[in-house]
Parts: C-alpha cells; sequence; structure tokens
C-alpha cells in the first residue's frame, strides 16, 4: 500500500474546537469502537484516526460545521456510504482530521415522473434511489454491487459508473443538479433539472468526481429514464478479445441504445468462480466471454428475438462460438452473480493487484496482450484475471500472484506492478483510474502520469474553490 504520511501537519484538533463541533451537530462520535467503521475502509485496509465522528441532518448542520472548521483550519475528511476502494474516504493515521458523515441526509425531496427527475439528499443508498424511481414507472440506471450500502454523495463524488455505463453514461451525465456545501461553509443551491442552461459555467461538474476535496455533496437531482419492460441476457464465447470489439461495433449497430450492458470477462473469471464459489459456468471449456444484456419498452420476449438475430450473422462470421440465452430472470440473475462476485473470487485464489483502468475501446486488445506479455516476463507464471465493461472502455485489470510465490510477496511487488500496467495505459492513450477514483491509492501514480500542465491546472481549481486545503487533505492530487 503507498506511503500514507499526511500531507499537512498532523496535529489534535484542539478540545475547545471539538467543543462548537459537538454544540453545533446533532449527533456525533467519538469513541474509538463508535467511530471505528467510520475510519476503516470496508475493503482493501485503509484506515486512519480521528478526533471526532459528526454526522449532522440537515444541509444547514453541515454548512455550519463546515465553517467552524475553516474557522478553526480543521481538515474534513467527507464520507458517505463508506464503500470506496481507493482511501479517499478515510481519514490518515496522523490524526487531527474530523469526519463528516453524510449518512444521515436521508430526505427524498421530490420525484417528478412528468420531468423525468427527482431529487434525493446525499444518505440515500442508491437503492432506494432505484426504489423510489421504480415508484412511479422509472429507472434510475446506475447499478454497482454495493448498492445497497453506498450512497449517492459518494457516487456523485466518484462519478461513479457500473455496467450500464454504454447506455445511460456516469454520473456525469446522470446528475441534473447539485447542492454542494463549499470549503468556506456556503450553500450552494444549484439543484436545478434543466437539461440546457447556458448560463456561466456548469459548476456542477467541478464537484462530481471530485472526491470530496472541492466541496460536499449534500443533495443531487438525478436524471429518470423510462422503465424497460423487456430484457435479453446472454452470455457468450468469443474466439478472442478482438473479436469482442468487433462483436459489441456489431451489436451497437444492430440494437442501438437497446444495448445496455457488454462485459468482456477471461476465462479464468468463470473457472475460479467455479472452483472457489460452486458458480455453475453455462460454457465450460470456453475462452473470452461476452456478458450482454439488451433492453426494450416490450412486448414480452421482443428483445430476445432481437438479439438473437443480431448475434446469428456473428456466429456466421466466427465471431460467436457458443452461447447461451437466459430463459428465465433467475437465470439471468446467475449469469450476472459470476460478474459480481468477481471481488471474492479474487480473494479466494490469492492475491491480486488490482486495476481500474480505461483504454480506447479498439486498444483494449492491444493493451491486454501487452500487459500480460509485460507481467509475465518480469514475474513468471502472473495469472491475468481481467473483468470488464468493454463498450466503455473500462477494465478492470488484476493480475493474480504466481502459483509459486506467497500473497506477501505479491503485495509487496504492487508499485512495481503498477508501474508496468500504468505506463501501458498511458501508452495507449489510457486512464489509470475509470471509476473507483484517485483517491490515496493512486496519488503518487496520477503526478507520474498526468502531465504537469494537467496537473497543475487541477491544482489551481483545488485552491480557488478550498484555498486552506481543508477537505479532504492528502487525496487524490499528488503533493
Amino acid at each position: 500500500m503507498p506511503d500514507d504520511r499526511p500531507s499537512f501537519p498532523a496535529r489534535p484538533v484542539a478540545p475547545v474546537t471539538l467543543s462548537r463541533l459537538k454544540a453545533a451537530c446533532d449527533g456525533w462520535l467519538e469513541t474509538e469502537a463508535d467511530t471505528e467503521r467510520y475510519r476503516t475502509a470496508w475493503r482493501d485496509g485503509w484506515r486512519g484516526t480521528a478526533d471526532l465522528v459528526l454526522r449532522p441532518k440537515t444541509t444547514e448542520e453541515v454548512a455550519r460545521l463546515v465553517r467552524i472548521c475553516a474557522e478553526t483550519r480543521t481538515p474534513i475528511v467527507p464520507q458517505s456510504g463508506n464503500t470506496g476502494l481507493t482511501g479517499g474516504g478515510q481519514p490518515h493515521a496522523g490524526g487531527g482530521e474530523v469526519i463528516l458523515s453524510t449518512e444521515r441526509l436521508r430526505e427524498i425531496r421530490a420525484v417528478d415522473p412528468l420531468d423525468d427527475a427527482m431529487s434525493v439528499e446525499a444518505g440515500v443508498t442508491l437503492a432506494e434511489a432505484q426504489a423510489e424511481a421504480e415508484k412511479v414507472d422509472r429507472l434510475f440506471p446506475l447499478s454497482l454491487a454495493a448498492e445497497g450500502t453506498c450512497c449517492i454523495g459518494g457516487n456523485v463524488a466518484t462519478n461513479a459508473g457500473g455496467v450500464q455505463v454504454l447506455r445511460y453514461g456516469t454520473m456525469r451525465a446522470l446528475v441534473l443538479g447539485l447542492e454542494v456545501v463549499t470549503a468556506e461553509g456556503e450553500i450552494w443551491d444549484g439543484l436545478r433539472t434543466l437539461r440546457k442552461d447556458n448560463a456561466g459555467y456548469d459548476l456542477k461538474q467541478l464537484f462530481i468526481g471530485s472526491e470530496g476535496t472541492l466541496g460536499i455533496v449534500t443533495a443531487a437531482a438525478l436524471r429518470l429514464f423510462p422503465r424497460p419492460k423487456d430484457a435479453a441476457t446472454a452470455l457468450l464465447s468469443l474466439p478472442s478479445a478482438e473479436t469482442g470489439v468487433r462483436l459489441l461495433a456489431a451489436l451497437k449497430s444492430a440494437l442501438g441504445e437497446r444495448l445496455t450492458a457488454f462485459e468482456l470477462m477471461h476465462p479464468s473469471c468463470f473457472d475460479w468462480a467455479t472452483e472457489t464459489l460452486g458458480h455453475a459456468d453455462p460454457l465450460p471449456g470456453a475462452g473470452w466471454r461476452a456478458l450482454i444484456q439488451a433492453d426494450g419498452p416490450g412486448p414480452q420476449g421482443a428483445m430476445r428475438e432481437a438479439l438473437e438475430q443480431a448475434l446469428a450473422g456473428r456466429m456466421e462470421a466466427g465471431e460467436v462460438l457458443d452461447g447461451v440465452l437466459a430463459e428465465t430472470v433467475a437465470q439471468a440473475d446467475a449469469l450476472w452473480r459470476i460478474r459480481e462476485d468477481q471481488a471474492e473470487v479474487q480473494k479466494r485464489v490469492g492475491a491480486g493487484v488490482k486495476h481500474d483502468v480505461s483504454v480506447p475501446v479498439p486498444r483494449i486488445p492491444a493493451f491486454l496482450e501487452a500487459a500480460d506479455a509485460a507481467l509475465e516476463a518480469r514475474f513468471p507464471g502472473t495469472r491475468p484475471c481481467t473483468f470488464g465493461h468493454l463498450g466503455d472502455g473500462n477494465l478492470h485489470y488484476n493480475p493474480v500472484r504466481p502459483a509459486d510465490m506467497d500473497d506477501a510477496a505479491w503485495r509487496a511487488a504492487t508499485l512495481e506492478v503498477n508501474a508496468i500496467v500504468h505506463d501501458l495505459v498511458a501508452r495507449f492513450g489510457g486512464s489509470i483510474t475509470a471509476e473507483h477514483g484517485v483517491g490515496r491509492l493512486r496519488r503518487a501514480e496520477l503526478g507520474r502520469v498526468r502531465s504537469g500542465t494537467e496537473l497543475d491546472l487541477m491544482r489551481r481549481v483545488k485552491r480557488a474553490l478550498d484555498p486552506q486545503g481543508l477537505l479532504n487533505p492528502g487525496k487524490v492530487l499528488p503533493d
């Protein structure tokens, strides 16, 4: 794990400041036992110390707390559902910070099917937002494995994507407006649901994906869509990753926006899912797989017919070797569960070095070939475990340690493995993070692969919106 030293002087928060924060907040926690779950990441071992966990219940409370922190120069770690994967939501080990959790901002402020929009507070979980949309026969399409616990505030702060980005886009496309508390404790009410607004800078885009370093999101206006009434799911066997790219292009032409998801998966993903979790592999012995979903307005069965027609020509051309189409919702769920369980599968197989990268779709096969070869040359026996959203170029490239290497040795090689993979990502015109964010995990790498001009522009934005550097210090931007 990267060096976790804070980039600010670590000193305890003054008792008088703690007293002021407690008096201004409806809910707070301070004992080590009570704050444990806020100080510790749910995965990957990130943890730290915090002098206080603040749990405000309203936007006005958030603003009061931030004003006190600005006056006293107290660093704040904004936190939502605490399901991040890069250490962005945890305090540093040195102390001197307070955590501000938005988990109690729980109001559903508005749901309007005529406007295809809803406004919810930052502590509403993704699953709850989905359910509210469903009540009015609408769809909020963001879909993540952690949707039962991750919250809208964190989804906005990390620009979450998920499996349906191909059709609906990331949170940048799904957010219509925001309410944000600035670093100085001002409230910006930008909860507009307009689709067209050219009145100045699009401020919301500054805060989406900023990981709590520019402001604290307290509510979001979200875009809704007509709810699909028909769906088809298929798992296909492909000759290679390259044919997967051609198949994706063909299906986009044949199905248009009805193509919702296209996941590319290495054969090891299925072999290990069978061995470790007992999943049934519908295509035993197959190579690369594509997991595809298409949605439409109905009638029932129309999408299956359309998908079958689109695939028929691809099978004749040899781009699809074999495949199964789910006959029932339960069968479709079983196929998707193999994809969703990959994190647990990798834990059981052995230590992996996880990469959340994006590469232009046509270059993905060449990138995979180069990365696999480079790791094999340096660490013979490295076991590839690659899966991801081919439709938007986002790959979870997670090589697993060689069978004759122990977990500790592989983890010790993390920085070297990262350098090999990220240098190739840069060479192929990609990004070192496409979905999970920078946090602390990729700060140093961001400084290594992005230009000085780009980093300087980011720092100027940070200084303009957070001149004291109090919001989530030591995250995202390298020192």
